[in-house]
């Protein structure tokens, strides 16, 4: 009994074995081609993909059934004293003039006015509207005519491979709509989950967007234009999780780059020697 008769990879001795041209040039190829595969499968290794899935589910139970706004407007054409946020939903909440944590910044000479706002709204719909219910004094014709910013809902998500709808809103310019004309901005705003490789969640939300442009009358005949944001929140939640290629599964691609290049050129080695060798043989005329 010999140990020896366990290995399956039994070497042929040197003298019986015949260097050429031909396989020298492909064994260089293949190394080669072997490096390119391995560099790419390790680039891909050590980089993150981004895997996305949906569910339904409220993803943010600490929250407190909130959810953050971030607001940025310009109204070139109305003065910061008219300017006022109102806030309404379906559980009864009516907040008029909401100025927790709001700044207006005169444009234009004091003519126009730049409204920044962070709050929170229930999640459930509801609305919140730019106006002048606010003010002490109503204009006669106010101009509602405006640029968005920014409209945002939730955490800020700065990830290059996530490409979402988080601020559609973005540069919206009606700056050259009828300046008595209210608008309606109707949102469907989808919760939206980042978990990053250490397992830490941020939670933000995305949204499409709809929008109409009317002129709207009171009681009394009176032109009342607004700036309305009119929300619901969808029940499928999108999730994205950042992922690396797990270790054995590099290693196996690399097992089969090498072993699958070696095995294609030694198939295309063998062919060309054989085909030298029948060559030869017909040359020497000893093949017929």
């Amino acid at each position: 009994f010999s140990f020896f008769r366990f290995d399956i990879y039994r070497k042929v001795p040197k003298d019986l074995t015949q260097p050429t041209y031909t396989g020298a040039i492909i064994s260089v190829c293949c190394c080669l081609f072997i490096l390119f595969l391995f560099l790419s499968e390790l680039t891909g290794f050590i980089a993150t993909e981004i895997v996305n899935e949906l569910y339904v589910d409220d993803p943010d139970k600490d929250s407190g059934g909130k959810i953050e706004v971030n607001l940025n407007i310009s109204l070139p054409n109305l003065h910061c004293e008219l300017v006022g946020l109102d806030i309404q939903d379906e559980m009864g909440r009516h907040e008029v003039g909401h100025i927790d944590n709001s700044m207006k910044i005169p444009l234009n000479n004091g003519d126009g006015c730049r409204f920044e706002g962070h709050f929170s709204i229930n999640k459930v719909p509801g609305n919140f509207h730019v106006s002048t219910h606010s003010a002490t004094a109503q204009p006669q014709n106010p101009d509602m005519t405006h640029i968005i910013h920014k409209l945002s809902f939730g955490d800020k998500l700065q990830v290059q491979n996530v490409h979402g709808a988080f601020n559609a809103l973005e540069g919206a310019d009606k700056l050259s709509s009828n300046p008595l004309a209210s608008h309606d901005y109707i949102l469907k705003i989808v919760p939206t989950v980042y978990e990053d490789m250490s397992g830490k969640q941020r939670y933000s939300y995305q949204y499409t967007v709809a929008n109409k442009e009317y002129v709207a009358y009171s009681h009394t005949g009176r032109i009342i234009p607004a700036i309305w944001f009119r929300y619901d929140l969808s029940p499928i939640t999108v999730k994205y999780t950042e992922r690396r290629q797990p270790l054995y599964r590099f290693i196996t691609s690399i097992c089969a780059i090498i072993g699958g290049t070696f095995t294609v050129a030694g198939i295309l080695d063998s062919c060309i020697f054989t085909a030298s060798e029948a060559w030869k043989k017909i040359q020497l005329g000893k093949m017929q």
